[in-house]
């Protein structure tokens, strides 16, 4: 299998996850603006999973540029992330319906930690496949920052759900751009 078809492969499950993240929402019931109301926690779930999809999609794409030839390896931890991942709608979906709840909270956030733990296992499958990903990695302190974050949200969702799904958020704002540490090698060759 070449690179571009795990890509093609990669993308095809991240549009679905999308699409089934937005079928979820449901069309208001009323035509006014205070028929949104009821929507608002579903439609806050939906925005922050579109981010976080957007975010895996988006650094996916430059992690490929790194790898020079596929390993079975990299092929299946590319799957355990794409696992991890698709669970997103149905959590997404639970998350938003229950906003106060501590376990679609805490639910929630294992799924994201267990994404970035998938991640992290990819980059490693990357390296030991002999990609230029070694190069590029350097400390990767948002990488080690946010599985501490993930817990902690999880921890909080006992305690007081909305200050996990702040946390969260602060994960996802701290990857909303993309890892400019690839892109400049590759650009500057």
């Amino acid at each position: 299998m070449g690179k571009a078809r795990l890509e093609a492969f990669s993308d095809g499950v991240l549009a679905v996850i999308i699409t089934i993240m937005v079928l979820d929402l449901k069309v208001p019931r009323g035509d006014s603006l205070e028929a949104l109301y009821p929507m608002c926690s579903a439609f806050l779930a939906y925005v922050m999973s579109f981010v976080y999809v957007g975010i895996y999609w988006n650094n996916h794409h430059h992690l490929m540029h790194t790898v020079t030839h596929l390993t079975g390896g990299i092929m299946w931890a590319n799957l355990h992330l794409l696992f991890w991942l698709s669970l997103f709608p149905v959590l997404t979906g639970w998350a938003g319906e229950y906003p106060e709840a501590p376990w679609p909270t805490a639910l929630y956030g294992a799924v994201l930690l267990a994404a970035a733990l998938a991640w992290l296992i990819l980059q490693s499958a990357i390296i030991r496949g002999g990609g230029s990903l070694r190069r590029f990695i350097g400390s990767d302190l948002k990488g080690k920052i946010s599985p501490v974050l993930y817990v902690s949200g999880i921890a909080f969702a006992f305690v007081r759900p909305w200050v996990a799904q702040v946390t969260f958020a602060v994960v996802a704002a701290l990857w909303i751009v993309p890892d400019r540490r690839i892109e400049r090698k590759l650009v500057d060759g």
